[in-house]
């Protein structure tokens, strides 16, 4: 057997391909469902916490901030293992698949809130006191005038942060949630052949590359035109 075709017998074999094709499948959608979940509930709630530290008050921003710091310090494998074990021990027991999307959604509500915040303090107070003179409450003013900007300028580091934290997706195996990487591992052990893997990886690259495209035309698209 030539180098080639030991290569492709490794990574490609037909048949393994053609009996795990639909457990990879499985994988990936399991994967896309936790990924959309995460970056929908991540965001809305990074925003709600940007939008609440705008009103400045002393102890609810205190307790944001301690929120944010500890979820980007700790890693989020951590945090997975801590939940998903730990809670058992107190009375709370919570399946892999809600640990993940849990855990996922916290994190990257931290660095959503942080990113919607430079957002906000980014946007010149002139625009603050323009629309506060015409009558509008803080409300409206933040609301209409204030984040429309704020999310326009954040659209490049909020596209990369969440394309990173949804590739954390893969760290259910090790909690047993049924996604990609769990299959891909599972099926490997079961036809000693590393042809899953590869099937993983290129279900990745399908998955990840049109979201890496899109966030790049979305930046484009809502990018302050140049002068």
């Amino acid at each position: 057997m030539t180098r080639s075709e030991r290569f492709i017998d490794t990574f490609f074999k037909y048949d393994v391909m053609q009996q795990y094709w639909p457990d990879i499948l499985k994988g990936l959608f399991v994967t896309c469902q936790i990924a959309v979940l995460v970056v929908v509930c991540g965001l809305a709630l990074g925003l709600c916490l940007a939008i609440l530290r705008s009103y400045r008050f002393r102890l609810v921003n205190l307790c944001i901030i301690v929120f944010i710091d500890l979820l980007r310090a700790l890693p989020p494998l951590v945090l997975i293992l801590i939940l998903y074990f730990g809670l058992p021990n107190v009375g709370v027991s919570l399946s892999g698949y809600v640990v993940l999307w849990l855990v996922l959604t916290l994190v990257l509500a931290a660095f959503a809130e942080e990113i919607f915040w430079a957002g906000i303090l980014s946007v010149p107070q002139g625009q603050w006191q323009a629309a506060r003179s015409t009558g509008m409450s803080y409300f409206k003013t933040l609301i209409y005038v204030v984040l429309p900007q704020a999310i326009r300028m954040t659209i490049a580091p909020l596209t990369n942060r969440t394309i990173a934290i949804t590739k954390n997706t893969a760290l259910g195996m090790v909690i047993g949630v049924g996604e990609l990487l769990n299959q891909a591992t599972t099926a490997q052990s079961f036809a000693g052949n590393a042809t899953p893997l590869m099937m993983a990886t290129i279900a990745y690259l399908i998955l990840f590359i049109p979201v890496v495209y899109a966030g790049r035309r979305i930046e484009q698209a809502y990018a302050w035109r140049k002068r």
